[in-house]
């Protein structure tokens, strides 16, 4: 495989893996946990879902052809707070996600030099696509720190649980064919 097949494809996978740490954070809370703000100046899980589908919808609409923010984007609405439902926060994560993935799937290694805009600043592909893995598992942690203190005790880890760090590496930990170390 050459090396930019490869890095599309672990951009991908990187990817596939932070949506589904945050839907592994969904699946443990009720829906008033959604619109919890931890302070007055913080964010809800659902503001947070709601900015980061705004954010691909903007950055990977027509993503080789036109600016990465787009006119039509509502960014200051983003985050401001809606009274949606679990099911209609998941299915804005999900909008969001499916045109991040459909527009990553659709490159081929021709495209990673490529320059595209962000605001009227030229990136290359590569760079663009490094700018939004390294702020979507930003937000994605905001995610999870804020279902893991609202779960507190009950929270169920997603990855190697406090005090398991020698067991997981020694190969006796219980086997959880979902969790992806």
């Amino acid at each position: 495989m050459s090396l930019g097949k490869e890095y599309l494809s672990t951009v991908i996978k990187r990817l596939k893996y932070y949506k589904e740490l945050g839907e592994k954070t969904f699946e443990q809370l009720e829906e008033k946990d959604f619109h919890l703000l931890p302070t007055s100046e913080s964010n809800s899980i659902a503001v947070i879902v709601q900015h980061l589908s705004g954010n691909m919808l903007s950055r990977f609409t027509n993503f080789l052809t036109e600016d990465g923010e787009k006119e039509w984007r509502q960014r200051d609405d983003e985050f401001e707070i809606h009274d949606f439902s679990k099911q209609q926060i998941i299915d804005i994560w999900n909008k969001g996600w499916e045109c991040c993935f459909d527009a990553l799937e659709s490159l081929t290694e021709n495209d990673l030099l490529t320059i595209i805009y962000i605001r009227k600043e030229p990136l290359t592909v590569v760079d663009a696509i490094n700018r939004q893995l390294a702020h979507y598992p930003y937000h994605i942690g905001q995610i999870i720190y804020i279902g893991r203190m609202i779960k507190n005790k009950d929270w169920k880890n997603l990855s190697i649980p406090k005090g398991q760090s020698s067991q997981y590496n020694s190969g006796n930990q219980l086997k959880d064919p979902a969790r992806k170390y």
